[in-house]
């Protein structure tokens, strides 16, 4: 959404997304509205403007509420002094994904000139020219994440906040008895008491079953902290899309431009009709394990669909056509962008599982849809690069 713009004809942008963001009382047994337009957008075929809501999930933080940086408070755990022994069983319990791939440098075409969803700033395509860098092979799995909380004691701002936004249909109706809001512009979307990480559709659900998939409910600043403990870092804008295209030139998705080449699913979207019924043809309902589905040219999985990714950027949806070297985004802003879609984006609703596409969130915001991976301009010591 285009919280930047300066336009006169954008304006009503800034005021759709300030009532997105407001929670509105609703029952939450109701049929779940299907009106919701991201603004500017067209309304033919591919270019319809309906959207999942996801980009409106920011806090209403109360500016009294001193909520602080999840860095500095610990689990008890890891003050009680079993750091070692956490460290060890952790270690112990999986095979681990945090293999990087080596990406070489090169010029690409960003952004499209062939916009889908105007208001997200897709457009104009620019030559970017970027110098080589690490990334992460897979988005980081809830077993990493563990591994990171266990040798850390760090709580994500889900955790410190008490709640996060999760998916009304993947709610059970034991948790639904107690919520009575909703997001306005986006009611399938309920804010969840006790929803975070460990627990991603509300306090009677685990990842015990999920230890490979991604980690969920991450703010950017969680995010952040993450690749900072593990000797990496977040990926720029302009460095995801790079990476997310594996290598080819002007094309929808990371293999290509068909959807379904020969048949084949290539990632984790919704199938059906969102937000009523996920058919899930491509075997998941929910997210995926992070090495699902082919990788991509640069053996990358998953770079579009499964989980929205956070990058380092500001968010801003006005670009130069001019050609850049190694661009980090604005110098500030409110929002951060994030890239790749996820399991709840459909052809019809959110059609960003494309590598032009883009959206945003404040740096505190979570949802049950919204993880991330890492980038390095150096291998850290102890992680296998996939390509070297």
């Amino acid at each position: 959404m285009g919280l930047h713009a300066n336009e006169k004809g954008l304006a009503k942008c800034l005021v759709f997304i300030t009532i997105c963001t407001l929670l509105i009382s609703a029952d939450t047994d109701s049929k779940v509205s299907s009106d919701s337009k991201s603004c500017g957008a067209e309304e033919d075929g591919e270019k319809s403007g309906k959207d999942c809501g996801c980009s409106a999930l920011n806090r209403q933080k109360n500016e009294d509420e001193d909520v602080g940086s999840a860095s500095k408070k610990y689990t008890a755990e890891f003050n009680n002094g079993n750091q070692e022994e956490n460290e060890q069983s952790a270690t112990n319990q999986f095979v681990r994904t945090n293999q990087m791939a080596f990406v070489k440098g090169g010029t690409f075409t960003m952004g499209t000139d062939e916009p889908v969803i105007y208001a997200d700033g897709e457009s104009p395509a620019r030559l970017v020219t970027l110098t080589s860098f690490y990334f992460d092979a897979y988005e980081t799995s809830n077993a990493e994440f563990d591994l990171f909380v266990r040798k850390t004691g760090y709580v994500t701002e889900a955790e410190q906040f008490g709640d996060s936004f999760v998916l009304e249909s993947r709610i059970s109706e034991e948790v639904k008895k107690d919520i009575s809001q909703a997001v306005a512009a986006a009611p399938w979307w309920l804010p969840v008491k006790g929803a975070d990480w460990r627990h991603p559709e509300g306090p009677d659900t685990d990842i015990n079953d999920r230890m490979d998939h991604p980690v969920i409910h991450i703010s950017w600043n969680d995010a952040s902290e993450f690749c900072r403990w593990a000797g990496k870092r977040l990926p720029t804008e302009a460095e995801w899309e790079y990476a997310a295209r594996g290598g080819l030139k002007g094309r929808l998705h990371p293999w290509g431009n068909k959807e379904l080449p020969k048949g084949e699913h290539r990632m984790n979207i919704w199938q059906g009709e969102f937000p009523i019924t996920n058919t899930a043809e491509d075997g998941y309902e929910g997210t995926c394990p992070v090495t699902a589905f082919a990788p991509n040219g640069y053996g990358l999985y998953n770079t579009v669909g499964n989980v929205w990714e956070w990058t380092s950027d500001w968010w801003t949806n006005r670009h130069s056509a001019e050609p850049q070297e190694n661009p980090k985004g604005p110098d500030n802003g409110t929002d951060k962008v994030k890239k790749g879609g996820s399991y709840m984006c459909h052809k019809s609703y959110c059609y960003r599982y494309r590598c032009a596409a883009r959206s945003q969130n404040s740096v505190d915001s979570s949802a049950a849809n919204l993880g991330f991976r890492c980038a390095a301009d150096k291998l850290p010591e102890g992680v296998e690069c996939t390509n070297c």
